[in-house]
C-alpha cells in the first residue's frame, strides 16, 4: 500500500513519525561530513527540499534529540555505526530566514533581530546554568527584537561560545534560506543598508567565530562574495554547477520510477518526465523538482504546482523591464530555442539593472532554465553556456504570466489580436492605444531610458505577448534578418488558409515626418525597400496572403496603417 503524501510537511521528524512519503536523503548527513568544510553554501531552487534536509540535519545531530535515534531507523545514515553514535552529540544553532519578505530595511532587521532572540530564548536555560558571567548575562538579556546593530551582528557569535562553553564541544549553525531578505531588498531598494548589516553578522558567525564546528547555509542564489562574504575564505560554495551534492536535493529519476510504481503510475512515466524532468545539478541530469513530484502522487493530475506561485515575481520583473534584447531572448527560449551567454554565478543583484548576463544567471539559479550544453572558450578563458527553459511546467508558467502583463494591465489586448486576425484596421488602432497607454510603463524599468527606447521596450514586450496568445496559429519572431534588412515583428501562418504579416516599428521624427501618417508611411517604405517579405516568401506564403504593418509612436499615442 502507498504511503501518504503530505504536502508541506518541511519538518523531518513529523514526516517520519507520521510514515509520510518520504525519499531517503540521509546520505548527505555522511557526505557533508566527511568533506569537512567549515562553512558550506548550498544553492538550490525553491522548494528543492532545503528546508526538511536542514531540519533532518538539526534531528540527527542536535543534543536536543539524542537517544531519538528510531528517527533515523531504516534509513541509510543508520547502517553506518560511526554515524550512529554522532546522533544527537553536538549542540546546534538552527534557524530560517525563509519568512522574511519585508518593503523596508527596518523592518527586514526587526525580523531578524526577532528571530535571533527567539534563538536566545530557547536556549534561557544558560542563564541558570552557572557557566555565564554577570556580563555575559546582561548582553544575553539584551536580545530583543528592538537591540542595536552591534549585538545583533555578535548574536550568533555570542550564542555559540556559550553554548560551546556548556556542552563542552563547538556548535554547528544551520541557516535556511538566507538570501531571502537580499532579493526583497533588491526588489524593494534597500539592498546597500542591508549588506552591510548582513556582512557584519555573517562575518562573526561564520568567519571569526573560534567555537564553530561546521556551518551550512541554504539559498536560491549565490549572492557575490564582494555583498556579504567578503571576509569568509572559509566558505565551499556548491551552486546548481557543482557536482558536490548532486542528488541530495530533488529527485532523481531512479527515484521518481519508485514512486511511480508505489503509487500504481508507472504508466505516467514519459507524461511525467516531460512535465517535471530537465533540472540539472552538476552533472547529473534527470533531476526532477520534489514540489511537483509529491503534488502529482497526491492529486495525480498534471499542473503547473511548482511554478505556480508568487515566487515567480522577480522572475517576471527581470524580463518585463528588461532590455529589447532580453525580450527577444526570451522570444526564443519560449519558441524552444536555446540561448548562448556566459555565466557568472555569483549574483550581484545591483547589477541586475544593466547585465544581461546576471539575469540569465538568476533565472538558471531559480530553476527556469538549466544547462544544455557547456564549452570553455580557451582563448579568452570563460565559462559559456547553452541556456533551455527547464520543462513544459517551467514553459507553461512563462506563458501564464506574460498573459497576465496583459490581460491585468490592458483588457483590450484580446480586442487588438481579434481585430489584427480580421484585419480591422480602425479597431486596431482603438485598442492599440488602449494597450499602450496602459502598458507603456509596465514595460520600462522606470529609470528614466530615453524617450526613443520607450517603443522598442514596449513593443518586444508586445510581442511576447502575441507569441502566447498565437502560438497555435503562428510562428512569430522579431528583429531577424529578411532580404536586405532586419524586420520588427514577422508572423508566420501555420496553415495555409492563415495571411502572413509583417509589423515594422517606427518612432515619429518631427524632422522628417510631419505626421503619424508620414511615419506609417516611413514603415511601409523600409518593409518593401528592405524587401522584408521574402522570409514569409521562401516558406511557400504567397504574396496576396502577406499582409504589412506600419506603427508609429508619438509618446503613448500609437498610428497603425
Amino acid at each position: 500500500m502507498a504511503r501518504r503524501v503530505s504536502i508541506g510537511h518541511q519538518d523531518f521528524e513529523e514526516v517520519i513519525r507520521n510514515d509520510y512519503f518520504y525519499v531517503d536523503k540521509t546520505f548527505f548527513i555522511k557526505e557533508w561530513w566527511e568533506n569537512g568544510d567549515v562553512a558550506t553554501l548550498i544553492t538550490r531552487p525553491r522548494r528543492f527540499g532545503k528546508t526538511l534536509t536542514m531540519s533532518m540535519v538539526e534531528k540527527f545531530f542536535s543534543v536536543k534529540y539524542a537517544g531519538q535515534g528510531e528517527l533515523f531507523e531504516g534509513l541509510s545514515i543508520w547502517q553506518d555505526e560511526k554515524y550512529r553514535r554522532l546522533q544527537g552529540t553536538w549542540p546546534v544553532i538552527s534557524f530560517s530566514f525563509a519568512n522574511i519578505k519585508e518593503g523596508s530595511y527596518e523592518k527586514t532587521k526587526e525580523k531578524i533581530c526577532q528571530l535571533l532572540a527567539a534563538e536566545y530564548q530557547r536556549n534561557a536555560f544558560l542563564l541558570e546554568s552557572g557557566c555565564l558571567t554577570e556580563g555575559e548575562k546582561e548582553f544575553f538579556n539584551r536580545k530583543t527584537a528592538d537591540m542595536g546593530d552591534m549585538d545583533a551582528t555578535l548574536a550568533l557569535n555570542q550564542l555559540s561560545e556559550y553554548l560551546s562553553r556548556y556542552y563542552g564541544k563547538k556548535v554547528i549553525i544551520l541557516l535556511d534560506e538566507y538570501d531571502t531578505p537580499m532579493q526583497e531588498a533588491y526588489v524593494h531598494g534597500y539592498w546597500k543598508e542591508l549588506v552591510e548589516f548582513t556582512r557584519s553578522m555573517f562575518n562573526a558567525a561564520f568567519k571569526t567565530n573560534p567555537y564553530l564546528e561546521r556551518a551550512i547555509l541554504t539559498g536560491i542564489t549565490r549572492i557575490s562574495k564582494e555583498s556579504i562574504f567578503s571576509d569568509l575564505n572559509n566558505l565551499e560554495v556548491i551552486t546548481t554547477t557543482s557536482c558536490k551534492y548532486e542528488t541530495a536535493f530533488g529527485f532523481t529519476q531512479e527515484e521518481v520510477d519508485r514512486a511511480l510504481e508505489e503509487f500504481v503510475l508507472s504508466e505516467k512515466r514519459e507524461k511525467v518526465k516531460e512535465w517535471y524532468d530537465g533540472f540539472v545539478f552538476g552533472k547529473r541530469k534527470d533531476i526532477y523538482n520534489p514540489w511537483s513530484i509529491l503534488n502529482y502522487l497526491d492529486k495525480r493530475a498534471f499542473f503547473t504546482y511548482w511554478a505556480n506561485t508568487s515566487s515567480n515575481s522577480l522572475a517576471g520583473k527581470l524580463i518585463r523591464e528588461g532590455s529589447p534584447r532580453v525580450k527577444i531572448q526570451m522570444e526564443d527560449l519560449l519558441a524552444g530555442g536555446a540561448l548562448h551567454t556566459e555565466l557568472d554565478e555569483q549574483i550581484v543583484f545591483d547589477q541586475l539593472d544593466y547585465r544581461e548576463s546576471a539575469i540569465w544567471s538568476l533565472l538558471l539559479a531559480s530553476g527556469y532554465l538549466k544547462v544544455e550544453k557547456h564549452t570553455i572558450d580557451a582563448r579568452r578563458g570563460r565559462e559559456e553556456y547553452d541556456l533551455v527553459l527547464t520543462n513544459k511546467e517551467v514553459h507553461i508558467m512563462f506563458e501564464r504570466m506574460i498573459g497576465d502583463w496583459f490581460t491585468q494591465y490592458s483588457p483590450s489586448y484580446n480586442e487588438f489580436i481579434r481585430a489584427l486576425l480580421q484585419d480591422d484596421r480602425k479597431a486596431m488602432n482603438v485598442y492599440m492605444n488602449r494597450v499602450a497607454l496602459a502598458t507603456f510603463s509596465f514595460f520600462d524599468t522606470g529609470r528614466g531610458p530615453s524617450e526613443a527606447a520607450e517603443p522598442e521596450r514596449f513593443y518586444h514586450g508586445f510581442v511576447l505577448g502575441l507569441i502566447v496568445e498565437l502560438a497555435d496559429r503562428y510562428v512569430i519572431t522579431s528583429n531577424r534578418e529578411s532580404g536586405f534588412g532586419r524586420y520588427d515583428v514577422l508572423l508566420e501562418p501555420l496553415k495555409e488558409t492563415d495571411d502572413g504579416m509583417i509589423l515594422e516599428f517606427k518612432v515619429h521624427d518631427p524632422d522628417e515626418e510631419k505626421t503619424l501618417e508620414d511615419t506609417v508611411r516611413a514603415a511601409h517604405e523600409q518593409i518593401e525597400k528592405k524587401q522584408y517579405e521574402a522570409v514569409l516568401r521562401a516558406k511557400g506564403v504567397k504574396p496576396d496572403r502577406i499582409r504589412t504593418y506600419g506603427f508609429a509612436f508619438e509618446g503613448k499615442k500609437v498610428l497603425i496603417g
